[in-house]
Parts: structure tokens; sequence; C-alpha cells
């Protein structure tokens, strides 16, 4: 087993990554120690590092088996860019001739394979199944585990199969990974694989990045869409229609109004799809506009945003959908327009389906409309169904936390939900509970004879959207829970008894009319890199070479990579490895263009690089990298995407900029500090230090409350507090 040290070598020789992502490490170690694995963890957060370096580093053959043929050749593609060995990955799957397949298993059985691909279907074959006997099998990875499920939002029948066919080959460690899963689903994929003792790493599945609105739909959707995607301009997008007619109009809507746009969806000739998909992956147009069949494992990290013309039938397939934006931590905006007679046409594809499915279709699609109708902060109510608690009040980066909602306190209303579900002996769903309430004669109410109860009509004369609102705060904060094993059903919590028995103050956001207008833009996390002018020229090369290569640009370079060299400007291929994300193979396979370019517009521009100001003192590598940090400040750039571009997390680049400062060297964060933190307590936090006694951190947490003030925006304001004032 490889020590912490050995991994972290692994790791830059192979990818250029000096650091580990979140749980990345503990996740490989887990699998090499032999153990089963389960990893949750959000799209963009790095899943694919968890089974790649293992499989680099274990004797054997790690088999992925993948739901996709265009996934599998995306991996098998970049996996080639990071390895000087042409055969390290492979797929099977129905595009390979029989020639073509017998030279990956030649490849196999001489021990130059270390990743093969496989979909469900091609695992389940005798022959393929014969095959994999003969060969050492380091571990077995299961992609897109939430297939596994009938509750997740893409249910592949064959996915079932995995086990029966695991075993049938031989017992090796399992890892199943998925971005998407509920605690219903999780269940399911790790009963489904024999995997109920596996050992779970589950990362948040907060997407700070990614700013999410829903917008009423109307007749003049098309005219918005338009209008948003031209204030995108340069910038890829992907947008989602329910039909194949819509996609097919929209994208000629689209390039009527010199937008560049093409459709995919399923009904297309294979040939005409692949070709539109190509285009978008090449850069040459900058919208898809397609049915849920685009995307799913399409690896391109520079989506700036995912539109859905029409609501989606679940919130794990829409947090999916959405995840496609943004994947390399850049801007990632997620619009959805929502209308009530979306809801109703999607209820009726249910219709004629067994009744165990049209429950458990009703149910995803009510969580899916409770999303477009709440009040509340959207990143909390999604999170809230992927069961992870966000305990900020405020997310700052969705439409409802841009709106100033109008308090309401509905301690009547949440006291009246409560009796009525413990009198009805927690049997029933939220909607019913507001059918009762609100007097509605519906079939279910009267056939229960709930219209006698004296709870009917209570609440009477309260907006319904009020009570419902309620009903999602209640759950947020623990008074309620939806028992999913019961398609929704309504229970207590042990809170609701304490509430009941002494109501207080329960307050929730309600729209009014101030909130139809326009919310403000939304935040644009786009990077502000350290030379627009030489990135714009480095994407250029790249483009080109993508072409001459046949690859996809960001195949070649990210473009947080690209973003890092208009820092430091690296001029010859070693430099130009020591880019985070690029490492040693991918700068000699595509550097040579990149490090001539940059060489000549340093030499045009008489740009003074770091690498060439040696400052005389001890040690040199600090002062150098000081140095960096100082010009990369001038030039504005975010100083989380300067902690990455170093290789460093936040804490570690402001200790740099503390020492900065305190040398007496005077700087200006305040670009980045007016992104990220409210002026009003960049003001408060100011004027306390002005009249403190000490400098000290924690002490100003103590005094200001850790509670609305973290350590990160306390040090960043003491860093302009001292830059100002020169104490």
């Amino acid at each position: 087993m490889p020590t912490h040290s050995e991994l972290l070598q692994a790791l830059k020789a192979h990818f250029g990554f000096s650091t580990f992502k979140g749980t990345q490490e503990d996740v490989i170690t887990n699998l090499m120690d032999g153990n089963d694995t389960f990893v949750l963890m959000p799209t963009g957060g790095g899943k694919s590092m968890c089974y790649q370096l293992p499989a680099l580093l274990m004797p054997g053959t790690a088999i992925i088996i993948s739901p996709l043929i265009a996934l599998m050749k995306n991996q098998v593609d970049l996996m080639r860019t990071y390895s000087d060995t042409e055969g390290v990955a492979h797929f099977i799957n129905s595009s390979l001739s029989k020639a073509d397949i017998n030279a990956v298993k030649s490849d196999i059985t001489s021990g130059k394979t270390k990743m093969l691909y496989v979909a469900p279907e091609s695992l389940n074959k005798d022959e393929n199944v014969e095959f994999l006997k003969s060969i050492p099998i380091s571990f077995y990875a299961v992609d897109e585990a939430h297939c596994i499920s009938e509750w997740g939002h893409d249910f592949r029948p064959e996915y079932r199969n995995i086990l029966p066919t695991v075993q049938r080959i031989k017992r090796a460690p399992i890892m199943a990974l998925t971005a998407t899963a509920t605690p219903k689903v999780q269940h399911d994929i790790q009963k489904n694989l024999g995997m109920l003792k596996a050992k779970v790493f589950r990362s948040s599945f907060n997407r700070e990045n990614l700013y999410y609105e829903v917008r009423n739909k109307d007749e003049n959707i098309d005219k918005d869409i338009i209008r948003y995607i031209k204030q995108m301009r340069g910038k890829s997008g992907i947008i989602y229609c329910l039909s194949r007619k819509k996609v097919e109009e929209l994208a000629e809507t689209l390039c009527i109004n010199d937008i560049k746009a093409l459709p995919y969806h399923a009904g297309m000739d294979s040939i005409a799809r692949n070709q539109n998909q190509d285009k978008f992956l090449m850069e040459e147009v900058q919208v898809i506009v397609a049915t849920i069949a685009f995307g799913m494992g399409i690896d391109k990290p520079d989506v700036r945003f995912v539109i859905h013309y029409d609501i989606p039938k679940s919130l794990e397939g829409y947090y999916q959908e959405t995840g496609r934006a943004g994947r390399d931590g850049g801007e990632g905006q997620c619009i959805c327009y929502y209308s009530q007679k979306d809801i109703e046409k999607l209820r009726k594809f249910t219709q004629g389906k067994p009744i165990s499915e049209q429950d458990i279709g009703n149910q995803l699609l009510y969580e899916t409309k409770a999303y477009a109708e709440t009040t509340l902060c959207r990143r909390k109510l999604l999170l809230h169904y992927f069961g992870e608690e966000y305990n900020q009040d405020n997310c700052h980066n969705c439409d409802n936390c841009k709106k100033n909602h109008k308090m309401y306190d509905a301690k009547e209303i949440l006291a009246a939900v409560l009796e009525l579900v413990i009198q009805l002996k927690e049997k029933f769903k939220a909607q019913h509970i507001v059918d009762i309430l609100k007097g509605n004669q519906t079939s279910d109410v009267i056939s229960y004879k709930h219209d006698e109860l004296e709870a009917f009509g209570c609440l009477e004369e309260e907006d319904e959207n009020v009570i419902n609102a309620t009903i999602r705060q209640a759950m947020l904060k623990g008074f309620l829970k939806k028992d999913i094993e019961l398609y929704g059903v309504l229970k207590t919590l042990p809170a609701a008894k304490d509430f009941i028995k002494k109501p207080q103050e329960f307050l929730v956001p309600v729209a009014d009319e101030e909130d139809d207008e326009d919310v403000d833009a939304p935040r644009t996390l786009d990077t502000t890199t350290a030379d627009d002018q030489l990135y714009s020229l480095l994407k250029d090369v790249r483009r080109k070479l993508a072409k001459k290569l046949d690859m996809q640009p960001w195949q070649i370079f990210s473009d947080p990579a690209i973003e890092a060299m208009t820092t430091s400007y690296p001029i010859t291929i070693d430099e130009l490895a020591n880019i985070p994300g690029v490492g040693k193979n991918k700068a000699e396979k595509f550097g040579e263009e990149f490090v001539k370019n940059i060489k000549k517009y340093v030499q045009d521009n008489d740009i003074i690089r770091v690498e060439d100001t040696r400052v005389r003192t001890i040690p040199q590598q600090r002062s150098q990298l000081k140095l960096s940090i100082i010009q990369a400040i001038d030039r504005r750039v975010a100083l989380d995407d300067l902690a990455e571009s170093k290789g460093m997390d936040m804490d570690e680049l402001l200790t740099q900029i503390e020492s900065i400062v305190n040398s007496g060297t005077h700087i200006n964060i305040d670009y980045f500090i007016e992104e990220i933190i409210d002026p009003d307590k960049v003001d408060e936090i100011y004027e306390y230090f002005r009249t403190a006694e000490s400098g000290s951190v924690e002490r100003a947490l103590e005094v200001l409350g850790e509670d609305d003030f973290d350590e990160i925006e306390v040090r960043l304001v003491r860093i302009k507090f001292l830059s100002d004032t020169g104490k």
C-alpha cells in the first residue's frame, strides 16, 4: 500500500496535480486496501480520479462499467493523453469490430491495459465473461451507479445484472460511483451490488459555483432565451427540452437569430447526432439543444449555462443535468422555465403504467414542483432532497436569495399542519393535508370522509402556496419528514410535539408583487485571468491543435490550466509540466506550440516573468512565490483561482498574503472582497479592527460571533485593514 507521499508523487507524475480534492485520497486508500467502496460525489468533484489513479498503481486490470459509448471513448481518450502507453485504457462495446476487440484483448493479456471500460450489456456476454476469467482483475468500478435503482432518474434494468456477472467472473473489490443519490437510491445501489458493508464516502452535493433560477414560462420564452444567450457571448451552453419537435424548432430559431446551435435527440440519425455532439465538444457551435438523451457522461468541463426549456421529471434528473455546468469550478448558470401546464403534461405520461410506477413518478414530480414553486433558498431545498443540511439562511447564488421576500409568521399554519398529520396517524401525503386544511373537496378527501373533520377548511383564507411553503420549511427545520418507502407520506419528528405544546414564531418567506420583477444578474464566477489577451491567444492555439489532432480542446489542457499559464508564463516544457493539471506527459505531448507562443508573447510585451526574477534573499523560492502572488493580485485574479493555480488551499494563500502585508507592501484585494462578502459585514469587521486592542483573528471571531462571521471573511478584511492603514 503506497504511503501518503507516494500517492501524491503518483498523482503529480500521472495527472500533474499536487494535491487531492476532497475525499479522493481516502477513497483511493480504502479501495487499495481491498475494501468495497461507495462514492457519492457531485459532478466536477473528481469521481473518475478515484478509480483512475488506483487502476494505474494496482496490479491487474480495472473493469470500469459505464452506461454510454460516448462516455467510454471520452475517458479512454483522456487517459491516453496522460500516459505514454497507448494501450493503457481500452473499451469494449458494440461499436468495435471483431478485429478491434481482438487487439484490445491482446493489450490486456500482455499487461499494457490498466483500465477496461465496458457497458453492462457487454460485460454480460458469455465470450467476455470467459475472457475476463482469464485475466487478473484489480477491482470493478460501477460508474453512474444510480442507474441500478428504480427510484433513480435514469433506471436501466441491465444494471441489475452486474453483481451476478461479477460473481461468474471472479470477486474483486467493487467501487460504486454516482453524482446523484437520495438515501433511498443509495440503499438500492448497495443492496443490488451486494456491498451493504461498503465504506461510504459522501462529498457535499453543494456546487457553490452554480447559480439556480426558475423563471415563469410564457409566450416570450424564446425571446428571453435568445436575449440571455447573446449576453453569454462565446460561452458554451446546453438547452434541454422534453420533446424532439421542440428541440428541432428551438435550434432553428436560435440559428435564425445568429446563435450557432445544433439539435440532438434520439430520433435523429446516429451519424448526424454524433456529428452535432462533436461540433459542440470541439467548440464549433455555442449551444446544443437536446433531449435528456444528451449529456450523460459528456466530459466537457467548460459548459457555462444549462437551460431547461421544460421542467424535468425529477430533482435527481435536474441536479444531474445542471451539474454539467461549470465542472471546472468556473461560472455555471442554471435557468429553468416552469409552468403548471408542464406538470400536468408530465403527469399524463405516467398514465397507463403500473400503479407502483405511477406512484413513484408522481412523488418525484411533486418534489420537482415544490422546488420550482418554493420561495425558500433553492440550494437549501435541493441539498435537503439529497439528505444534506445547508445551514446558511442565504446562499447569495440563487434567484430566491437575491429577492427581498416578505417574511410571514406561519406558526398557526404549522400548528394546524402538525396536529392534522398526527390526527391522521401519519398516513397521508402533503397535498392531502393541504386539501383538508384548505377545504378542497377532492375525491380522496371525500372518500376518506376527511371533509367531516373539524380541521376541514380551517385555513380556507390562507394562500395554498403559503401552506406548502410552511410544510417545506417545516421539513428543513426538522419538524416533519417524508417517508420515501411509503411514497412521500408525512411523518412528524420529535420537535413537532414541542412546537404544538408551545408554538413559537415560524417565519416563512412569501412572494410579493415585486418578486415578479427580474432579479439581479447572477453572480459571475468566471475567472478573471491574469492576462486576458494571452488567455485568448492560448485558447486559440488549443482550438487549432485540437482540430489537428481530432481531440476535444479541454482534453489537451483544461481552462484552469490555461488560466494558470497566464499567471506564470511558462516558456519551457519543464516549466509547463509544473502547471497544475498538466504534468510531464501532457507537457511533452502538447506543449510545444504553447510554450513557443508564450515565449513570443513575453518578448513582444516586455513581460518580466517571476521565473526570471531571482530575488537575492533567502529562501529564493518563497520570495519568488510572494512576487507572483503580488503580480496576480495586481491583475485582479480571484484569490480562490490563484490558490488553485499555486497548489494551495485558501488558508495557505492568506498566510502568504498576510506575510506580504506585514512586511509593509501595499496590496488591494477589494475586487475579491466585494465579490464574496456582504458590504455590511465588511464594514463591521473593518470597524472592529479599527478600535480593537488586538489584531487577533480568534479574538475578532469571539466578539463578532462565529455563527455570523467565518474565519476567511475576517482574515480578508483584516488584510484590507492592515494594507489600508499600514499598521
